[in-house]
């Protein structure tokens, strides 16, 4: 049986959480295997709606095995809340049903502290980070001195690896005019909250491997979207860690021969939230209309996206490195209505013809799209579960769709509700 790794293929908020809800009724396994709670995954199921962001999206169906991998940043506290929301929606949550991998580096209060701090201190452009830490809490785990789970075990690891760490907060704190932190007050709140987070602990690696070798299929769900990876994102403007889905190998341990099938997932248009780059934005009434239809509203933050063109350029550039076998088109149904759309083909820069966007930032400022022009339609997608039930023009779009980023569709959602799926290929069936 193959093994399947979700990815966002645009700037996030392509529908993840529903298509691997959809996705888990098959697997065994569902992974997270990188980002933090700066992510939020919406489900809809039975009319009741989860709002997901640290928690795999396998929680929510029982009989499944859920796995946050080391690739994650893990705000502890933030954990224990969720867990305690989820189950006072009736979710069971054990440690027989969620493992967290033991060397997974922890978010603390100071990571969110110092992310804040400088985003309202920047003098220049911003970033457009959550303000959750997790950054910060990235960067102190590429530098060696972040807290990981299985440190919380033991008070005396825990006290050196907190005095490392505040050997490089305390002077960054005292240059940016906050207080420092007090070592022997962080160290107890995380011997308080450990007994929370370390009865979920086990050797995830191990513990993946295992599955594999029996032959259960595993599920591996990434956060956020390529577009925002610290490597091929529109950088700066992008989340701190590898978002494509070569992440899945290394955020959890279980080695790329391990990976089967990439399912990437589309918006049928294209949003983005914070600052950066976004060659198709419309700032008019189209704009303002996606943006209604589509409920574009950040289920972290509560920011209002930036809507914009379907923009088949960007999506070629992300499935070419992400390596998607498939893609799964989302909120046709946003589309349902418009006379015309338009599908950006190309970018103009400087009268030059791109069929990619340009790495340097000062170039991806001045590209400009270049449009193709397609009939839209009046008739509703929404529910629909075949393609006999799409009109005419809405399954040329899909196509066309498929033609310009040089890869097919593996699954069409036509609206929140996990059931209005078409399946075209079950990307399971290796």
């Amino acid at each position: 049986m193959a093994n399947v790794v979700v990815v966002g293929a645009q700037w996030g908020d392509e529908g993840k959480g529903k298509i691997v809800d959809w996705l888990s009724e098959r697997a065994d396994v569902v992974a997270r295997f990188q980002g933090g709670h700066n992510a939020g995954h919406t489900l809809v199921i039975d009319g009741t709606v989860y709002k997901l962001h640290v928690l795999p999206s396998g929680v929510v169906r029982g009989g499944k095995l859920s796995v946050i991998g080391n690739g994650v940043v893990l705000d502890p506290w933030h954990l224990v809340k969720e867990i305690a929301t989820v189950r006072e929606q009736g979710v069971d949550i054990s440690p027989e049903t969620l493992m967290i991998a033991e060397n997974t580096p922890l978010i603390l209060p100071l990571h969110g502290e110092l992310d804040r701090a400088r985003e309202s201190a920047s003098a220049v452009a911003k970033i457009g980070t959550t303000g959750r830490g997790i950054g910060p809490a990235y960067e102190d785990k590429v530098g060696r001195r972040v807290v990981r789970v299985a440190d919380l075990a033991d008070r005396a690891t825990l006290e050196t690896r907190v005095g490392r760490l505040l050997a490089h907060h305390n002077p960054l704190r005292r240059g940016l005019g906050m207080d420092e932190v007090n070592g022997e007050q962080l160290v107890q709140e995380l011997l308080d909250i450990a007994p929370e987070v370390l009865k979920y602990a086990a050797p995830v690696w191990k513990v993946l491997n295992d599955k594999r070798k029996a032959g259960k299929r595993i599920l591996f769900e990434g956060a956020q979207g390529a577009l925002l990876d610290v490597d091929f994102g529109t950088y700066p403007f992008v989340t701190s860690s590898n978002v494509i889905a070569g992440q899945a190998a290394t955020g959890t341990g279980i080695g790329p021969g391990g990976i089967d099938f990439v399912l990437g997932i589309v918006k049928a248009y294209t949003t983005r939230v914070g600052e950066g780059p976004f060659p198709t934005e419309l700032l008019d009434d189209d704009g303002d209309r996606l943006g209604t239809r589509g409920h574009e509203f950040g289920t972290t933050t509560g920011r209002k996206r930036r809507c914009g063109w379907f923009d088949a350029c960007l999506v070629r550039q992300t499935c070419a490195t992400s390596g998607v076998t498939g893609i799964a088109l989302t909120k046709l149904d946003v589309l349902d209505g418009f006379e015309t759309l338009k599908i950006c083909v190309g970018y103009d820069l400087d009268g030059k013809r791109m069929d990619y966007l340009p790495t340097a930032a000062d170039e991806q400022a001045r590209c400009t799209p270049i449009y193709e022009e397609v009939p839209g339609w009046t008739e509703s997608t929404e529910g629909a579960r075949s393609w006999a039930d799409l009109p005419a023009n809405a399954i040329k779009y899909v196509r066309r769709i498929e033609e310009l980023i040089e890869c097919p569709v593996a699954l069409l959602s036509t609206s929140p509700e996990r059931d209005d799926t078409i399946l075209v290929t079950d990307p399971f069936q290796d």
